[in-house]
C-alpha cells in the first residue's frame, strides 16, 4: 500500500494518520474539536529507536561507539524515524498498521512496527522493534504535541504524581541523579514505577489521560502553544544510561493509551 494519509473514525473521534510525515498521528479530533497542534513538526510523532537526547550524538554498544547526526547540537534527538516515510502494511475504519525498516544513520538493521487503534474515548498506540541479525540498544516512545487551549476557555492543567523526577543538567540531559519532584514549567523526565499516569483536564471541556505500562515520562510545557507528555522505555540519553536490548528472540515494545471524557 502506499503511504498516503490515512483516516480513523469511531465514535465522534476522528484520527489523521500521516505515514509518509514520520509515521506520526496528524491530528485528534474529537467532537470536531482538535486535541493536537498542527503543523507538520506537530502531531504526535514517534520517538525510535531513540528518545530525547544522545549526549554528543554518541552511544555505546559493547566495544563500539556510533555517532548519530548532531540534529539537535551539540545532541542527538528523538530518533531517525520521525524524519522517514513508514509504509502501511494494512488499514481499517478505526485501526493503522506501518512500519518503518531501521536504515543509515543508524548502525543495526530491524524493523519497526506502530499501531494505532482508535476507540469512540480512546487512542492506544503500540510500537515494537525487532530484528533478525545482531542485537542493539533501543527505545520507544512518543512525542504528542497537545493544544494547550482547545478554543477558548481555560488553558489545560497537568496532573501526576511522579515517584522522582530526573535531576537535568545545564545540557539538558539527566544527571544520573533522582530528585524529588519540582514544579513546573517542565522539560524534564519523570520517573513513574507503577507506569505512566498523567491527567491533562481543559476545564469545562475535556479530560484526557496518557497511561503507559513505561515508567518514564518526559513533560515539556515551556511552549505557549502547546504541552507535550510522553511516555517513553528510558530516559535521555539511555542508549547510554538504560540500554534496552533488542535481539532476535526479544523485540522491544511499548504502547500508550490517551483515553479521554467530556466535563
Amino acid at each position: 500500500m502506499s503511504n498516503g494519509d490515512i483516516t480513523l473514525t469511531a465514535g465522534d473521534a476522528e484520527v489523521t494518520v500521516l505515514p509518509g510525515n514520520g509515521g506520526r498521528v496528524g491530528g485528534l479530533r474529537v467532537g470536531g474539536v482538535e486535541l493536537l497542534r498542527q503543523g507538520e513538526r506537530f502531531g504526535c510523532f514517534p520517538m525510535v529507536p531513540w528518545c530525547g537526547r544522545i549526549r554528543d550524538g554518541r552511544f555505546r554498544d559493547g566495544a563500539a561507539v556510533h555517532q548519530m547526526p548532531l540534529n539537535a547540537p551539540p545532541n542527538a534527538i528523538h530518533g531517525t524515524a520521525r524524519d522517514a516515510a513508514w509504509h502501511t502494511a494494512r488499514t481499517s475504519t478505526d485501526e493503522a498498521v506501518m512500519t518503518y525498516d531501521l536504515v543509515e544513520p543508524w548502525p543495526y538493521s530491524g524493523r519497526v512496527t506502530q499501531q494505532i487503534a482508535l476507540t469512540g474515548d480512546s487512542l492506544t498506540l503500540t510500537m515494537s522493534v525487532e530484528t533478525y541479525e545482531s542485537s542493539f540498544p533501543a527505545q520507544i516512545g512518543w512525542h504528542p504535541w497537545f493544544n494547550r487551549s482547545l478554543g477558548g476557555g481555560e488553558d489545560v492543567g497537568i496532573d501526576f504524581a511522579p515517584a522522582w523526577q530526573e535531576e537535568r543538567g545545564d545540557d539538558h540531559l539527566p544527571t544520573g541523579r533522582r530528585v524529588d519532584p519540582r514544579p513546573g514549567p517542565w522539560d524534564d523526565c519523570f520517573g513513574m514505577p507503577g507506569g505512566v499516569d498523567v491527567t491533562l483536564t481543559w476545564p469545562g471541556r475535556l479530560e484526557l489521560k496518557v497511561t503507559s505500562r513505561e515508567e518514564w515520562v518526559v513533560v515539556y510545557d515551556e511552549q505557549r502553544e502547546a504541552v507535550c507528555v510522553e511516555p517513553q522505555t528510558g530516559p535521555p540519553n539511555g542508549l547510554n544510561t538504560h540500554p534496552r536490548l533488542v535481539t532476535p528472540l526479544e523485540p522491544l515494545e511499548a504502547s500508550t493509551t490517551w483515553t479521554w471524557t467530556r466535563l
